[in-house]
C-alpha cells in the first residue's frame, strides 16, 4: 500500500488576490482523506480586514458583507490553520495542496503580518514537510502534455470530479484525490515515501524554475528571475496589518 492510500490532508485557501505576500485569507479548509474518501474536515471563514476585490468575489463567491458579518478575525483563522497543519506534520501526515507555494507562502505572510509564530517555529525549526503538490508532480510526470495545468483541467485529465471549483473544501478534497490518482497512474510516484517525494519535488521545482528562467532570458528578458524555492518562499512583506 502506497502513501496515497494512507491518511492525507487536503489543504486550500481562497483569498483576496493572487500575490501570496499581499493577499489575505478569506476561506480555508483542511480535509482528512483516506483512500480517496473524506473522513473529517475543518473549515474557516475569515474577515480579512481589507476589502475583497470584486474580481476575487467573482471567483470564490464570498462577499465583503458576509466576510465582515460571519468571518472570524484574520489572526485567529491564520493561527488555527497553522496550528492544525503543524500538528499533522508533527505526526508525519502529508499535507496535499495544489500549487502549494501559493497557499503556504500566503499563510506564512499572514502569520508574520499578525505577529504569530511561523510554521517553522511551530515545528521546532524544521521545514514544513511532508508536502505533496499534484501540480508539481503532474508537470514533471507528464511534462509535454498540452493544455492548461490549473486544478480544474488537471482533475479532468485524471478523472477527478470537481463540482465546486474555488470552494476551499471542494478544492482541498480534489487536490487530495488528485494526488492519489497521479500515484495510481505513475507507480514510481506511488512507491516513494512522503519524505522522499517531498525532497524530489524540491528538486523538480528548482529544475523547472531554472529552465523557465533560461527560457525567459533567451526571449529577451535578460534580468528575469524565477524563484526556485518550494514549497515555502521567503517573505519580504511589511509585518504591519
Amino acid at each position: 500500500m502506497g502513501w496515497h492510500q494512507e491518511l492525507l490532508i487536503g489543504f486550500d485557501l481562497e483569498t483576496t488576490g493572487t500575490d501570496p505576500r499581499e493577499a489575505r485569507i478569506v476561506t480555508g479548509a483542511l480535509i482528512e482523506v483516506r483512500g480517496g474518501k473524506p473522513i473529517g474536515r475543518r473549515e474557516w471563514l475569515a474577515d480579512p480586514g481589507v476589502p475583497i476585490p470584486a474580481e476575487a468575489v467573482a471567483v470564490h463567491g464570498i462577499s465583503n458583507e458576509r466576510a465582515a458579518s460571519e468571518g472570524r478575525p484574520a489572526a485567529e483563522v491564520a493561527d488555527q490553520l497553522a496550528r492544525a497543519l503543524a500538528g499533522y506534520w508533527d505526526a508525519g501526515v502529508p499535507v496535499v495542496a495544489y500549487n502549494a507555494t501559493f497557499d503556504l507562502t500566503l499563510l506564512a505572510a499572514e502569520l508574520r503580518r499578525h505577529g504569530l509564530p511561523s510554521l517553522r517555529e511551530r515545528l521546532g525549526g524544521r521545514e514544513p514537510a511532508p508536502v505533496i503538490d499534484p501540480y508539481i508532480i503532474d508537470r514533471t510526470a507528464d511534462r509535454y502534455r498540452k493544455g492548461k495545468r490549473n486544478l480544474e483541467a488537471v482533475c479532468t485529465e485524471y478523472g477527478i470530479v470537481l463540482d465546486d471549483a474555488h470552494n476551499a473544501t471542494a478544492d482541498a478534497l480534489a487536490a487530495a484525490r488528485l494526488a492519489g490518482a497521479i500515484a495510481d497512474r505513475y507507480p514510481k510516484i506511488a512507491t516513494l515515501g512522503p519524505a522522499a517525494l517531498h525532497r524530489q519535488q524540491i528538486a523538480w521545482y528548482a529544475e523547472w524554475a531554472a529552465d523557465f528562467q533560461e527560457f525567459l532570458r533567451a526571449k529577451g528578458d535578460a534580468s528575469a528571475v524565477v524563484e526556485a524555492s518550494w514549497p515555502l518562499r521567503e517573505l519580504d512583506i511589511n509585518s504591519g496589518v
